[in-house]
């Protein structure tokens, strides 16, 4: 299985991601740089935290322009893995490859430490590997995470079961809708979070619960390709 890394202008999760696929799953992994246009080597593509182009505008606002986006979206729309950690589900959204916004935190402070999320869908191809209602530990870096989206998106969200991460009752710590930590769209192939899943692979970090959603990735990228892929 083929994993890429895209890397903007003022990426700074990048070398997490790489080495996170390295340690979890151990499969291919390259960085791929913003100006490239053909992803179709990849089965997976990881799109970092930072500030890509300084969030210059709004968080993500201009790394949506880049070369490399029109190659994500055809990805996407072919049913490969996209996973967008903080800022790159700052991107996910400007881009519209996921619906509603990421906002101010509401306290209008930046937010460092481990935050406890709850998993609310266990059937997506990035959370296979935890159990449905599972509380895990995953840390959080972000100003801007505190998701909105308006009512009518929101029903559409629940109705197809598209919330696969909310803070756990009572610790939201940024103020978005419901609790919401993390989306996937429709078709469940790509995934949104804030949290920061590669820097949760070891509990030398504070925590290993990042470790089950590359090791899900890959367990669902094998089923859907057959037993010879599993060597």
């Amino acid at each position: 299985m083929n994993f890429a890394v895209l890397v903007f202008p003022g990426s700074n999760c990048d070398i997490d991601c790489y080495k996170a696929v390295e340690d979890t799953v151990g499969q291919p992994v390259e960085y791929v740089w913003h100006t490239e246009t053909d992803l179709s080597k990849y089965d997976c593509i990881l799109v970092p935290g930072g500030f890509s182009y300084g969030d210059y505008l709004r968080c993500g606002a201009i790394a949506r322009f880049a070369p490399v986006m029109g190659a994500l979206v055809k990805a996407a729309a072919e049913g490969k893995y996209v996973l967008g950690i903080c800022n790159g589900f700052q991107i996910l959204t400007e881009a519209g490859l996921l619906p509603g916004a990421l906002m101010r935190n509401r306290e209008l402070k930046f937010r460092c430490h481990q935050a406890l999320l709850q998993v609310e869908n266990a059937k997506t191809a990035f959370t296979s590997d935890y159990e449905q209602g599972e509380i895990i530990s995953i840390p959080i870096a972000h100003g801007e995470g505190n998701y909105y989206c308006d009512e009518a998106t929101l029903a559409e969200l629940k109705a197809n079961n598209q919330i696969v991460f909310r803070y756990k009752t009572g610790e939201n710590p940024n103020g978005s809708v419901e609790d919401i930590a993390g989306i996937c769209n429709k078709a469940g192939n790509v995934l949104g979070m804030m949290p920061h899943p590669e820097r949760a692979i070891s509990e030398l970090l504070g925590s290993a619960d990042g470790k089950r959603m590359f090791t899900s990735i890959l367990s669902t990228w094998r089923e859907q390709h057959g037993a010879a892929a599993v060597n």
